[in-house]
């Protein structure tokens, strides 16, 4: 419960100063599985498997998942011995990378690939040299190219901070720790009306803030675009400059940009064309901030319910889930308001985008 505090305390944000656009071109989603567990993360593999990891904020026995065509749970990497996973994406070679931020245990924090096909384990790195106390590894980029895992820890808010991984080695170093493109902003999530909450044992709420969760790379893999989950801001950063071991915090700070305003938002994903789509939580929204940097709206509707992440299908399609998370016990206050089904959804693009991304 206290790593969870120190999480949250560190979480999410409200209404908006940006007067979001809607497209003409307007996509529509298609509901793709109704699920009775919550979702945290989604990925797809190069053969079309649907993977999700269970977020622990539902207290699903069950942390990875198979999503079959009538929407049923099928168990992913049983053998793998998962604590806690959110972050999850599928690479080329069909390798399924899971972050495990241990939370359930306060054991281990470990970084696993997973072949989906093969059914077994590629690597299982540890993360406890680059985890602070309050760390929540929360979301995940990965370049199987540059052999090179990106990792997004809010940690506690104030040390939130940016891991790269060394998929081959399993080196990993944490950076740009309370840099202000990593921390939250002091700004409430507020959604159907109601500011996000978080009861404390005492009795007594408190709104949480959240540091840097957002994360994703361009299809090129030279850029790695993210943010504090609370925060009006999406930064970028060379990821040749991330993996640099000669330059220091202080000049790593200098090589950040500022890319785009945006609002307060979740998972993030990149397509071929520099589109990065976001899900809007304050508005129950997706939307989009094209190659000229405006952030616009592009599907609005209740079901769309706390958009958690993104990835491309082989399909050409983007997938998504709307769990719901506002409406959890965990961020209602101590009250569960959740209403299964939990859904996936797809929406067309505007381009193609690398899949498990």
């Amino acid at each position: 419960m206290r790593r969870l505090l120190q999480f949250t305390i560190g979480l999410l944000a409200a209404s908006l100063a940006l007067v979001p656009a809607v497209a003409d071109d307007t996509p529509a989603f298609e509901i793709v599985a109704e699920l009775e567990q919550g979702p945290g993360n989604i990925t797809v593999t190069p053969s079309g498997d649907i993977i999700v990891s269970l977020h622990q904020f539902f207290g699903n026995e069950v942390r990875v998942a198979r999503v079959g065509a009538d929407g049923q749970l099928t168990e992913f990497a049983a053998d793998a011995n998962l604590d806690s996973v959110l972050g999850l994406q599928s690479d080329a070679n069909g390798v399924v990378w899971m972050l495990d931020n241990a939370m359930r245990s306060n054991g281990k924090q470990r970084l696993v690939g997973w072949h989906a096909d093969n059914n077994r384990m590629i690597t299982d790195i540890d993360l406890a040299s680059v985890s602070i106390e309050g760390s929540f590894l929360n979301d995940l980029a990965v370049d199987p190219q540059a052999g090179t895992a990106y990792i997004a820890d809010p940690a506690s808010g104030q040390n939130a901070a940016l891991i790269i991984v060394d998929l081959e080695t399993g080196e990993a170093k944490r950076v740009l720790q309370g840099h202000i493109s990593v921390q939250p902003a002091g700004t409430d999530l507020i959604i159907d009306g109601k500011a996000v909450a978080i009861r404390k044992d005492d009795g007594t709420t408190f709104r949480p803030r959240v540091g840097v969760n957002p994360i994703a790379l361009d299809s090129q893999g030279e850029w790695l675009y993210y943010g504090p989950m609370h925060g009006y801001t999406m930064y970028r950063i060379r990821t040749a400059d991330l993996r640099n071991t000669g330059l220091s915090d202080a000049e790593l700070a200098t090589r950040v940009e500022h890319w785009a305003g945006r609002p307060i938002s979740d998972g993030i994903s990149v397509d071929d064309a520099g589109n990065l789509y976001l899900g809007d939580l304050a508005r129950n929204a997706i939307g989009v901030i094209g190659p000229d940097r405006r952030y616009r709206q592009l599907i609005a509707d209740p079901a769309l319910a706390w958009i958690d992440a993104f990835s491309f299908g082989p399909d050409g399609q983007l997938y998504a889930v709307a769990n719901q998370l506002h409406r959890t016990a965990v961020l209602n206050a101590g009250d569960d308001a959740t209403t299964p089904p939990y859904l996936v959804i797809r929406m067309e693009p505007f381009a193609t985008g690398t899949t498990g991304r």
